[in-house]
């Protein structure tokens, strides 16, 4: 299990996440020490501070988040904004997009 400073860690991390890219569940846990813990990253996600950009976190494979506030089509139109776009609620070019500083 995560220690105390994971949410911050989490969070601190989401907000690095440039504008046009996106980065998924995984790659921010690895980020923050503990690369078993997407899931719990989705929550921080969910219920973390509404004022980052959780629209750039992704699953794995570049699909959008089933949980997202408002739905995947609310996720996929603040893409959208950011020049991503998506098909089926997978990212287009996923992998050339994808954020991942020195996993």
């Amino acid at each position: 299990m995560p220690d105390s400073r994971f949410r911050s860690d989490v969070e601190a991390l989401m907000a690095q996440v440039p504008k046009g890219s996106v980065t998924t569940y995984g790659d921010l846990a690895a980020l923050a020490g503990h690369p078993a813990a997407s899931r719990v990253v989705g929550g921080i996600a969910h219920f973390g501070n509404q004022d980052l950009p959780w629209h750039r976190l992704v699953n794995r494979f570049g699909g959008l988040a089933a949980g997202f506030h408002g739905g995947r089509e609310v996720q996929a139109q603040l893409l959208l904004q950011e020049g991503i776009s998506c098909t089926n609620h997978i990212i287009d070019n996923f992998e050339e997009i994808r954020w991942k500083p020195s996993l």
